[in-house]
């Protein structure tokens, strides 16, 4: 299958939730859904189009919104489905219900964005450390770093 056919596909198959279909280079096919959307257009592409590898998730604050890129890929092509949230309300839904392998990156992305994942089965976090400030996401562009005080073990503070 072609990268033109899985654009061809994935616009026949998930019709009017497909906010965009764009297959911009040899083997990249991006498609934007909405948040809402998004758990049933994964399902739709891992079960009629063999998408069932999710390579990772990445976000990108963008000011008032956060884009998530959900990065599939299988034998023919490599899958971008992008989504878009609002930074005042920073909600997503889980896919680990479909991709359970989804569950890390989940994880990651409420560590480092802030981002709430909805009934994602292990909330834990998962990079920062247990003592880690509350409301202190590292990849938002607000983030300010401040060094902690320098302690070193049996000599002065």
């Amino acid at each position: 299958m072609t990268d033109f056919e899985i654009t061809e596909k994935a616009k026949a198959l998930l019709g009017g939730m497909a906010l965009e279909v764009a297959n911009p280079s040899l083997r990249r096919v991006f498609i934007t859904v909405a948040p809402g959307d998004l758990a049933a257009a994964v399902t739709a592409l891992r079960d009629h189009l063999g998408f069932h590898y999710l390579a990772t998730i990445s976000g990108v604050d963008d000011k008032d919104d956060f884009e998530l890129l959900y990065h599939f890929a299988n034998k023919h092509a490599c899958l971008n489905v992008r989504t878009r949230i609002p930074k005042a309300a920073p909600r997503i839904a889980s896919i680990t219900p479909i991709i359970p392998g989804a569950i890390l990156y989940e994880r990651e992305i409420q560590d480092m964005f802030g981002i709430i994942v909805e009934n994602i089965p292990d909330a834990r976090s998962l990079i920062l450390p247990d003592d880690w400030p509350a409301e202190n996401f590292p990849l938002r562009k607000d983030w300010k770093f401040e060094r902690p005080e320098e302690k070193i073990p049996g000599g002065k503070s």
